[in-house]
Formats: C-alpha cells, structure tokens, sequence
C-alpha cells in the first residue's frame, strides 16, 4: 500500500510540475495580449473541460504531461484572420523569448523554493560525526573475501576476537585512535593476514580490553568487519536567507549533476540491461516508469517519516531542475530549440540593419522540420529504451 501511494504521489508530482511549465508560458503569454486557446492537463481524448473566456481548461485521458495553445506559435499554422495581430509568431522577440523562457523559469523557480521550504520546515540533513565506537559487528566475512563463502563461510574477525556493539576503539595495533577516519587509515596500512591487537574501551568495564584479530582478505583489501556510530545526525531548521543559500546550492549540485549525466548517457546505454547499470551516473538515469518505482521504495523503505518526505521531495526538486535544463537545450521542438530561432531571427536582422537591407521576418520554418522530426525520433527512442530498462532491470533506491 505505501509503495503504491508513492507510486501515485510521484504521478500527481510529474503532473503538477508539467503543469506549472506550462502555465509559465500560458500566463506570460496572455500578459502580452496572446491569444491562448487551450490549457490541458494529459493528452488524448478529453475527460472534462470549462471555458474561462478564450481560453478552455481541461483533463485528457492519458495522464502522461500537458500543453497549452498559443495561436500562431509558428508561421507553419494557420489562423483566422482577425487573430493575426495576436499571432505569437508575429510579437516582438523579447515578447517571444519572455513566453518561451518563462515555462523554463517556472521549473527552476518551483524547484528552488522546494528546497527553500523544505531547508525551513524539514530541515537540512547534518551527516554527523563518524566515531570510532562500534555500532555493529559483521558476523560473517563478505561474499567477495578470498576464503570460500556459503554454509561454511568464515565469521568475521571482529565477530572472532568478541568485539561488540558500544565497545570504542582507542588503538589499533598500537597506533592510538581518536576518531573513524583515524581508525579506517590504521586499517588501510595494515595487510591482508596480519594479526594485530584491537584495544577498545567497552561500557561497564573498567580497564579497556585488548583483543587479537586476524585481519581477513576481501578483494586484497584488509577487512575487520565492524560499522561505527553516527553521533549528531539529524535534520537541523534554518531560516530564510540561510534557506536561500541552501536552496541555491542544492540547485547547483543537481544541474552540475545532470550535466555529468548527460555526458555519460552515451557510453551507458550498453550497460542498461546489465547489473553495471547503476555503476555510472548515466546509468542511473531513468524513465517516468523508473522514477515512479522509486518513490515507491521510497514510501515503502523502513526509514522514519522525515526521511521518506525529504527523499520524495528531494526526488520532485531533481524532477523539475531536470525538466528545465531539458528545456534550455537548443533543439526544435524543446523550447530552447525555439529560444534559439528566436535569437537567430534577431541575430539576422541585426546583420541585415548594418548593411542596409531589411529584415528578413521569421525563419522558413520547414527547413526545420526534418532536423525537428530527427530529435523527436531520438528522444521517443531513448526514452522507450529506458521504460524498457525500468521494466526488466529497475534502478534500486541505495539502502
């Protein structure tokens, strides 16, 4: 039940965010005086609809986006003669570039005051401090160790030498440790085989316990086989400007993020369907099949409420940064392809002022339709191979 409300939750998230895309161009449009036919929520056959003026609001059958119409968005469509001077095809670029650029905005404006409410009201995740206290003991060498596993597989040598949970280590084969990462470079400059002493401070004793361990070999690395305690961990609220920073940072980290995937999507494709996917960022990207599945772990996970809401909200944030910067690249029929048009006609008219010729107008749009089918095609594409791989080799929410 959990995982299907967050399947349904992501659904209604993915809906709302196209929506507010969509409503970015809608309201700037009829701010300049556009003539705005429809705005819809799906595609596909209508469910319900009302008229507000010119413009009809609705529900189609297949919940998967929305649009809205703009009379005249190209020169390609034909309109009635009384609505040309309403055409957006025939507004002035900067009118053009605000309409177009406002549905982009819109994506990354929502994201960002996401962060801003969650970094007030939930609170920004402290990692705290890794100890050197034992929070628990492994009680079998891994799968990967040298040693065969199975019924037979070999206790750890923590398990061995009788180390708890709650005991801290102070020094590890004479070396004194203060902290985790001071015990984890103790343990990187020991080998494979070696046997060193262990001297833990355990509750309730009062000398502090020398204990003998044989390191054990897992992937030629030295293993003891013991987790440390998290001190100080937890959600910390802040204010608003610190919200701000906070907010601005995370929108950073995500489209730096983005970025990396994209560079990497074509060298991931091949590993899609094998268990690398996840290996690689571009291997961790997904569909709206996967992301759905994935809030539904998250809704289903055994982590506490705070958790789950800011794992979903964090996913929603990823949602919208992602559909914005979709969104800024220069390809018909993104909206930065259209962005790009716009610049080029401006681009032209300016060369053609400095030499004393006219302007050209708008760009023969139908030069452009065999490149627009082209990236129409790969997107469909992609993104079918993805569904695909969501079905049959589903992305996993890390434990």
């Amino acid at each position: 039940m959990a995982f299907l409300l967050g399947a349904v939750a992501f659904v209604v998230a993915l809906l709302a965010s196209v929506m507010l895309h969509e409503a970015g161009h809608l309201l700037t449009a009829k701010r300049f005086g556009m003539k705005a036919t429809q705005y819809f929520v799906g595609f596909g056959p209508t469910l319900w609809s009302t008229r507000r003026g010119e413009t009809e609001y609705g529900v189609k059958a297949i919940p998967l986006g929305g649009f809205v119409k703009i009379v005249g968005y190209t020169p390609l469509e034909e309109i009635d003669a009384a609505d040309r001077s309403r055409a957006f095809y025939r507004q002035p670029a900067s009118r053009r570039a605000v309409v177009i650029g406002a549905g982009i905005a819109a994506n990354f404006l929502f994201a960002f005051l996401l962060l801003m409410v969650m970094a007030m009201t939930i609170g920004v995740r402290e990692p705290g401090t890794v100890t050197s206290t034992v929070d628990e003991v492994t009680p079998c060498v891994p799968a990967g160790a040298r040693v065969g596993c199975g019924e037979g597989r070999p206790p750890s040598p923590a398990a061995q030498a009788g180390l708890r949970a709650g005991d801290r280590v102070i020094a590890f084969d004479g070396t004194p440790v203060a902290d985790w990462d001071g015990l984890t470079r103790a343990i990187d400059r020991a080998e494979p085989g070696q046997a060193v002493r262990l001297v833990v401070r355990r509750p309730g004793a009062e000398e502090p316990l020398t204990l003998p361990v044989k390191l054990a070999n897992v992937d030629g690395e030295p293993f003891v086989g013991m987790s440390a305690k998290v001190v100080g961990a937890g959600y910390e609220r802040t204010g608003p400007l610190n919200a701000a920073v906070f907010a601005a940072n995370g929108t950073g980290r995500i489209l730096a993020a983005v970025g990396e995937v994209a560079v990497d999507v074509p060298s991931a494709i091949p590993k899609l369907f094998s268990p690398e996917r996840e290996s690689t960022p571009g291997g961790q990207v997904g569909s709206v099949v996967g992301a759905t599945d994935v809030s539904g772990q998250i809704f289903a996970s055994d982590t506490s409420a705070r958790d789950k809401i800011a794992l979903f909200l964090s996913l929603v944030v990823s949602l919208n940064i992602f559909l914005g910067a979709l969104n800024v690249l220069p390809l018909l029929p993104l909206d930065g392809g259209h962005l790009a048009v716009v610049g080029y006609e401006r681009a032209r008219a300016g060369v053609n002022r400095i030499r004393g010729r006219p302007d050209p107008g708008t760009v023969d749009m139908t030069k452009l339709l065999p490149l627009t089918y082209l990236v129409v095609l790969l997107l469909v594409g992609f993104g079918v191979l993805l569904i695909l791989a969501d079905l049959f080799n589903p992305l996993q929410l890390p434990e």
